[in-house]
């Protein structure tokens, strides 16, 4: 039996374009090629400020997936993108959208809670465990070592880091990995 096509999406930060495009072709392209997970990857166009915008990203899921509501939703974002992402979900949540998870990478300073699954991935342990207080979920990823905050979405198939349980960090972390290869499991677990 097949899995049901899943739509990824994606909200940038300010910055660049081309970073996105190397996000996608570097984090998520062999997942997206898998026979096995039909995927659907929605990329938000922003322009500047557009990306802090909830009401932008509900306006593109709105004309983009309006038949398909109950269609799984799992939005990856990065930077400023968090701040309108976050409040695009529980919009999208609200007028009926089933969303199976939110990753937020580098979205430090931006509060985090919903009824549905959180993952923050960070460049650096410091922005990891700073942002814990704004909420996350179990399962989160930082670069060892650290990182620029743009490489994070340049390139997550060169960054290496450390899987972590926010939830008991009392243990050590999980295990180390690419920030490609996180992504991909989290994807893997909600497909």
């Amino acid at each position: 039996m097949l899995a049901q096509k899943i739509n990824i999406i994606i909200c940038p930060g300010i910055h660049q374009p081309a970073l996105t495009e190397n996000f996608i072709s570097g984090g998520l392209e062999i997942y997206s090629q898998s026979k096995e997970n039909p995927v659907n990857i929605l990329k938000v166009p922003t322009d500047g400020f557009s990306a802090l915008s909830g009401f932008n990203i509900l306006q593109v899921l709105s004309d983009r997936l309006s038949d398909r509501t109950k269609s799984p939703v799992i939005f990856i974002s990065f930077s400023g993108g968090v701040v309108g992402a976050i409040a695009a979900a529980h919009w999208w949540q609200i007028y009926g959208g089933n969303i199976k998870a939110f990753i937020a990478i580098d979205g430090w300073g931006v509060p985090l809670w919903g009824s549905f699954p959180i993952h923050r991935m960070s460049h650096d342990y410091f922005t990891h465990w700073s942002s814990k207080i704004l909420g996350s979920g179990q399962d989160n990823f930082y670069a060892d070592p650290p990182v620029e905050h743009l490489s994070m979405w340049r390139s997550p198939q060169t960054i290496q880091g450390r899987w972590v349980d926010s939830s008991n960090e009392i243990s050590p972390p999980k295990s180390r990995l690419t920030a490609a290869e996180f992504l991909q499991m989290l994807l893997n677990r909600y497909q």
